[in-house]
C-alpha cells in the first residue's frame, strides 16, 4: 500500500487550492466597495482574478456586459444588503423562497443576494474555431420578490462558525484516519493537514476583523478541499461501501465550511 505522509503536496492537493467560490469573493467586495473601504475601479477586477466576468439580465441592459459595467445597479445598496448564500439541498437558509432563483442557487451551490436582487454565477465552456477551448463565467441577474424575507439571521456568527468549523475538521480528520483514506485519496489527506496552514493570499478586502480573516482563508482552502474529495478515488480504489462512509464523514465538515464562509463574508465591517 502506498502512503504519503500528512503535508506532502500532490499534483491533485495543488489543483484543490486554485478554484474559490465566485460568490464569496462577489459578496466580500462588493460590500467593502458599498462600505467606501475600497474603490471602484478595484472591484471588478478583484472578483474576476484572471477570468472573464459576464452579467446577464442586468436592469437597463439588453446583452451581456462586463461586471465592471454591471456593478453600478448596486451603487445605491448598503453593505449589509448584499449577502452570501451557500445553499445545499435540505439547507435553503438565505433563500427568498420558490422560484426560478432558488431552484437554481440550489442547482449551483452558491448566490449573491443584493437588495432586490439575486445574482447567481455559472461558467460557460466555448470552443474556438481552431478548436481551443475557453472559460467565461456569466453571473445571472433574478428580480426577486418585492415581499422575500431578509437572509436569514439565525446563521452564526464568526465566533460561533469558527468554533463549529474546528470541531467538525477534528473529527472528519479522525473518521479519514480510521478509513484508511491514504489508501484511496492520498491527497486529500495532505490536503487536510495542509489546512493547519491556512493559504495567506486567500484574503478579505479591507474592513473585514482578524476573525473573519482567519475563518475566511481557512474556509475557503477546506472548502476547495472538499470538492476534490467529493469525486471518485481514482482507478477505482474505493468501492460503494467506502464511498458511503466517506461522505457521511465528510458530511459534517462540508456543512461547518459553507457556515462559515457565509459568516466570514457577512461579517460586520469595520473602517
Amino acid at each position: 500500500m502506498t502512503t504519503y505522509p500528512f503535508g506532502m503536496s500532490t499534483p491533485a492537493t495543488g489543483a484543490a487550492t486554485l478554484t474559490p467560490r465566485r460568490s464569496s469573493r462577489f459578496v466580500a467586495w462588493v460590500r467593502a466597495w458599498r462600505a467606501g473601504l475600497v474603490p471602484f475601479d478595484e472591484v471588478a477586477n478583484a472578483i474576476a482574478g484572471h477570468e472573464e466576468h459576464l452579467v446577464a439580465d442586468a436592469p437597463g441592459t439588453w446583452t451581456d456586459v462586463p461586471l465592471g459595467e454591471a456593478l453600478p445597479i448596486l451603487a445605491k445598496l448598503s453593505p449589509d444588503e448584499i449577502r452570501l448564500v451557500l445553499p445545499a439541498p435540505g439547507d435553503p437558509r438565505g433563500l427568498p423562497g420558490p422560484g426560478d432563483f432558488t431552484g437554481t442557487a440550489l442547482d449551483v451551490g452558491e448566490a449573491v443576494v443584493a437588495g432586490g436582487l439575486g445574482l447567481i454565477p455559472q461558467v460557460r465552456t466555448h470552443t474556438s474555431g481552431s478548436g481551443d477551448t475557453f472559460e467565461t463565467v456569466l453571473w445571472q441577474v433574478y428580480p426577486l420578490p418585492a415581499n422575500a424575507p431578509a437572509a436569514s439571521l439565525t446563521l452564526p456568527g464568526a465566533a460561533e462558525a469558527e468554533a463549529e468549523l474546528a470541531a467538525a475538521l477534528a473529527e472528519t480528520t479522525a473518521a479519514l484516519n480510521r478509513l484508511d483514506v491514504a489508501q484511496w485519496r492520498p491527497e486529500l489527506a495532505g490536503a487536510l493537514e495542509a489546512l493547519r496552514r491556512p493559504d495567506g493570499t486567500t484574503d478579505l478586502p479591507p474592513g473585514f476583523d482578524p476573525r473573519a480573516r482567519r475563518l475566511f482563508a481557512r474556509a475557503a482552502v477546506l472548502d476547495r478541499v472538499l470538492a476534490l474529495a467529493g469525486h471518485t478515488a481514482p482507478g477505482g480504489a474505493i468501492n460503494n461501501y467506502e464511498a458511503q462512509q466517506r461522505d457521511a464523514a465528510l458530511r459534517p465538515l462540508t456543512t461547518a465550511c459553507r457556515q462559515a464562509l457565509v459568516a466570514a463574508c457577512n461579517a460586520p465591517l469595520r473602517p
